[in-house]
């Protein structure tokens, strides 16, 4: 409904865009396709290409790139380990959904970001993946501990994270041994005075042992972080350092890099659209340059994801 009186690239393919949307509303889609056609107006395009519209979801999701944002070369570094560091541990792990993009451009309000799609969807998920979207979303934390030896606050969207997953594993998902099968997530509330306040349906010795147990998730994810890491640390220096020469890379080009074929650098700071009109002979004027689910938004973060 929202692509009526728009016209695309015979390459362009619906059913790519659907699972790439899940979870947008009307609205989200209507403006995903607007800012689509708007990128390739810009871009003298007659047709709008996967390239507008990977483009647009990236804007709808994430925010406008802050090209123009003035980063230090330690902090543009830290990131790009950060950001590797969720790339390389996802993917040793070999259990989850595939990379789709990484950047150490500024968007929104992250500093770089990595992302990934769910290659179907499902809402029933085992204890097993969950232990290794943690030690993933731990990546960025754990890379800057061994590159830099030291820890920064951009951690702090994935710690969060981190934290209400492991948590919910062991209050409502029943995957604490020590816990056991019970559900204890169902806060009540109790009327104080003039507002309302959360009440615990549950002892304090209890909620000690609950906050135990996702201590100790939390910390063998990490120390499962540090050993994949440690032991493909080549992969992630790689990944960094394709990062700190080219800012952005798909998800072809990080298999690549991870997998230690070559690949020629990006011309930074070209658009693509520029890129686009010089290979089609169009003139096109250039521009200025200008936080986990277990489902994968898509992470992480300042170094959020």
């Amino acid at each position: 409904m929202h692509a009526r009186n728009k016209q695309f690239d015979p390459d362009v393919k619906f059913d790519s865009i659907a699972k790439g949307t899940v979870g947008f509303t009307g609205a989200d889609l209507e403006n995903l396709l607007n800012e689509a056609a708007l990128l390739a107006a810009r871009r003298n395009k007659k047709f709008i290409t996967n390239d507008e519209i990977e483009e647009a979801l990236l804007k709808v999701e994430m925010g406008p790139e802050k090209k123009s944002k003035v980063i230090s070369e330690k902090k543009k570094r830290i990131v790009a380990y950060h950001e590797a560091g969720h790339a390389v541990s996802r993917q040793a792990l070999g259990t989850l959904d595939p990379i789709h993009y990484i950047t150490i451009i500024p968007r929104g309000g992250a500093g770089g970001f990595t992302m990934w799609r769910p290659e179907e969807e499902s809402g029933l998920e085992s204890k097993g993946f969950f232990e290794d979207t943690l030690v993933g979303t731990l990546g960025g934390r754990v890379a800057e501990q061994i590159v830099f030896d030291e820890i920064t606050t951009g951690a702090s969207g994935d710690i969060r994270a981190a934290t209400q997953m492991a948590r919910a594993m062991v209050v409502n998902y029943g995957f604490s041994d020590t816990i056991g099968t019970v559900d204890y997530g169902g806060d009540g509330e109790v009327f104080i005075g003039r507002d309302f306040g959360a009440t615990k349906s549950y002892s304090e010795e209890k909620a000690a042992e609950i906050d135990a147990e996702v201590h100790r998730i939390i910390a063998e994810a990490y120390a499962r972080c540090e050993s994949i890491l440690n032991d493909n640390r080549d992969k992630l220096n790689a990944v960094a350092e394709y990062l700190l020469r080219n800012e952005t890379m798909d998800g072809e080009t990080f298999l690549k890099v991870f997998h230690g074929e070559s690949v020629p650098d990006q011309v930074v700071g070209e658009d693509l659209g520029e890129l686009a009109a010089e290979d089609t002979h169009m003139a096109a004027a250039p521009e200025p340059e200008a936080e986990i689910t277990p489902e994968g938004k898509r992470v992480k973060n300042g170094g959020d994801e």
